[in-house]
């Protein structure tokens, strides 16, 4: 089977479909995962700490002592520590969303094997041998 086949096989099946709707929802959701780090929980934890904002926490390695993050790059190397704790924050975020959202999925997953099933109906063949055994019976 030439590649071009196994291709063809692979995009018709629906994989890439799949892998292309999940990676554009996952984008979307990223964005709005951001904004609530950004906008609603950073703020919050803030206010907690004493108005520390996160994202302009930084070391200055080279040049001058600059009072911004922005200003803080432009002279030289600087370790902005601030961006990383939000970033983990923002990790573990997305981490609890899907954790949540992976274990609905599995125990309604359950919940669907658990529920009774109807048992499938015979092969019309033994069917068939059923009705003759009866009517040899009645004999």
């Amino acid at each position: 089977m030439g590649i071009v086949q196994e291709f063809k096989e692979f995009a018709i099946k629906g994989n890439m479909v799949d892998l292309a709707v999940g990676v554009i929802i996952g984008g979307a959701f990223g964005k709005i995962v951001d904004s609530l780090v950004k906008d609603i929980i950073m703020p919050i934890i803030g206010v907690i700490t004493g108005g520390i904002d996160f994202s302009n926490l930084f070391v200055q390695l080279a040049g001058e002592p600059q009072a911004t993050l922005d200003k803080a790059r432009e002279a030289g190397a600087t370790l902005a520590y601030g961006n990383f704790v939000t970033i983990v924050i923002n990790f573990l975020i997305i981490a609890w969303v899907l954790f949540m959202v992976i274990k609905a999925m599995n125990s309604m997953k359950k919940e669907a094997e658990a529920a009774p099933a109807e048992p499938p109906a015979p092969p019309r063949n033994e069917v068939l041998l059923e009705e003759i055994r009866d009517l040899l019976s009645k004999k």
